[in-house]
């Protein structure tokens, strides 16, 4: 009940938001004539409980989920044709659909994502429930939490966005920020970008990461007055960078959230910093962007780099 109650909450605050704004676009699609094998071990390499089933010209034909994939087990038909066990009746979305409606499919049909179609049939997204969150968080870009009851959010294990446990021991880059250098500031930025380069990745996507890692390193040294890490970690289509510091906080948020504010004294400006576009910068060049900070406490940046890759390919 309290999570029909807060997804109808939000279609009701982001009225304007349509299902073409909150879907995702990195589909994974399966042609109906693979055996249903195939389907079984894609979900497992893309963590996936279901997908759309697609023909030759990818125009909707189907849905195969997990449950589908145990009935196929129970029975032994595990090589048979996807097309033969799944789901033609296929409950599906529109792009101009108001996120209302979409909320309204998921409390009727209780299903874990629904496909997106075009027109004339063909899939061009998915949702799921933590799509309609993310697509919220895309929308705006930027959600600043400052509450006394989520202190215990700052520095965990788990992403603040997607909910998946990051253990700081087991990132693929980490850096420790010295504040209290200022001639520094940049510096774990910069190394970041060294270690993507030389793992080959596009130019422009190594090129966001540090640009919006500076921004948030140089604020820890800048505002923060305690410690903080840069920590790194890489997924098979996405970086997730996570900023921690164990500072004084943010002060005003609102304020904050403004281009061109700063909080930054004179000597550090006229050091070139402080010039109140970290945030906005960060915001600029990150996929999504989660600050989380707590006076007193510290402050959590985490931001998520999708790779260029747009669509998977079919299979």
């Amino acid at each position: 009940m309290p999570e029909r109650n807060n997804l109808s909450r939000y279609a009701a605050i982001f009225e304007d938001l349509k299902a073409g704004d909150i879907m995702s676009t990195r589909v994974v699609e399966i042609a109906a004539d693979k055996k249903i094998a195939h389907a079984k071990e894609l979900m497992k390499i893309k963590k996936i409980s279901g997908m759309p089933v697609v023909d030759e010209n990818r125009h909707l034909v189907g849905i195969i989920s997990i449950e589908d994939i145990i009935h196929a087990l129970e029975f032994n038909t595990i090589n048979d044709p996807i097309r033969r066990i799944m789901s033609a009746d296929v409950v599906t979305l529109r792009r101009d659909d108001p996120l209302a409606a979409v909320v309204d499919k998921f409390e009727s049909f209780k299903f874990g994502r629904f496909p997106v179609v075009e027109d004339d049939g063909r899939v061009c997204g998915i949702i799921s429930k933590e799509d309609i969150l993310h697509g919220i968080l895309e929308k705006f870009n930027l959600i600043y939490i400052h509450d006394q009851k989520r202190t215990s959010t700052l520095n965990t294990e788990y992403s603040s966005i997607t909910g998946e446990k990051l253990n700081a021991e087991e990132a693929n880059f980490h850096y420790g920020i010295d504040s209290g250098d200022i001639d520094a500031a940049g510096s774990g930025a910069a190394m970041l970008k060294q270690f993507l380069a030389g793992k080959n990745f596009h130019n422009d996507i190594v090129r966001r990461v540090g640009v919006a890692t500076y921004e948030a390193e140089t604020n820890v040294v800048i505002h923060s007055k305690g410690h903080g890490d840069i920590y790194f970690f890489q997924d098979e289509d996405r970086f997730i960078v996570r900023v921690v510091d164990n500072g004084v906080g943010i002060e005003d948020l609102d304020k904050a959230m403004k281009e061109g504010y700063s909080t930054a004294p004179d000597h550090i400006r006229e050091r070139g910093f402080g010039a109140g576009m970290g945030i906005a910068n960060m915001k600029r060049f990150a996929d999504k962007l989660v600050i989380i900070s707590e006076k007193g406490v510290g402050t959590q940046v985490e931001m998520i780099f999708y790779l260029p890759t747009q669509t998977w390919p079919l299979i």
